[in-house]
């Protein structure tokens, strides 16, 4: 485990960049950690944090086909770009709805929760408070997609082996596919009120996701058929990544353990050092270890398969 500098940083989304450093979001911060443990921190244009925002901070990090490291700012309601020297540019997204963070002060966004590379090489992103998928060029032309279900609350994203998106439905307990056309289909999860969370692409074509409520690993192939396998009561799934043995990693933020799940859906599970370190984004490094966020710790992690 590796301490950040910025105490109480609450690190979110976590991915490797063209530099094969790990860049991740903080509070205000976007940070950089080099293979040494050596961190490098970037300020927001706009920091957040002294508002309690649950959850606070920038998000949905994936490299970009520009090199760049594209995420998520989600009280600011824009899609961030950061480039290997540090420098940001943020895009403001068109749609927005009014919320209220933990003190109760109101802001405008639509909540952009996750975002990924598609194959027509654009940025596609989660709006989770307006139920849409958002589109960006590296232009920074967007383009928004209603959900066909009222009130589905798009979180993760990922790109399929069909070259379509995929994506979570939180609201509506739903799986989402959308063609770069703008298509969208929804396969119903069977598993009642089980907060899908994230979602990533497995080596066997299909996509795998987290069921956070239900204790699940859930597994949906293109042709939408589902399969779910059962975890230990209060694991808590959030993030998952594809591991490089050809099994799935994901984060257990309630069971503070990092899980293997097997394309055969075999389940190992590892304990983290530091107790309620509370384990969120999760992502293959270059090492071929397993790298990951830990809110409450305020480490980055590293497990070595």
């Amino acid at each position: 485990e590796y301490m950040i500098p910025t105490e109480n940083s609450e690190p979110w989304g976590i991915t490797v960049g063209a530099d094969d450093a790990l860049w991740f979001g903080e509070g205000m911060n976007i940070a950089r950690m080099d293979s040494e443990g050596t961190f490098t921190e970037y300020p927001l244009p706009v920091a957040h944090t002294d508002l309690h925002f649950a959850p606070s901070g920038p998000d949905g990090f994936v490299l970009g086909p520009d090199g760049a490291i594209w995420f998520i700012d989600d009280f600011q309601n824009m899609i961030g770009r950061i480039t290997t020297d540090g420098e940001i540019t943020e895009y403001a997204i068109p749609s927005a709805m009014v919320d209220q963070d933990l003190n109760y002060e109101t802001y405008s966004t639509s909540l952009p929760r996750g975002i990924v590379v598609g194959a027509d090489d654009a940025l596609w992103f989660t709006e989770r408070l307006t139920h849409k998928i958002g589109r960006i060029t590296v232009d920074g032309e967007i383009s928004e997609y209603p959900t066909p279900t009222a009130g589905s609350g798009p979180v993760g994203i990922a790109l399929g082996s069909d070259g379509a998106v995929w994506f979570t439905e939180v609201g509506r307990n739903q799986i989402g596919r959308i063609t770069t056309d703008g298509e969208i289909t929804e396969f119903p999860i069977p598993t009642p009120d089980s907060f899908v969370v994230q979602i990533a692409a497995g080596s066997d074509g299909a996509l795998w996701f987290t069921e956070y409520r239900a204790n699940q690993i859930g597994r949906i192939t293109t042709d939408g058929e589902i399969t779910e396998f059962a975890l230990c009561s209060g694991a808590g799934p959030v993030g998952i990544t594809a591991g490089p043995d050809d099994a799935m990693w994901f984060t257990e933020y309630d069971g503070n353990r990092i899980g293997r799940i097997s394309m055969e859906g075999e389940i190992t599970e590892y304990v983290i050092p530091t107790r309620r370190s509370v384990p969120f984004s999760i992502v293959t490094g270059t090492d071929d270890a397993i790298w990951f966020t830990e809110l409450d710790g305020n480490q980055i992690g590293r497990l070595q398969p």
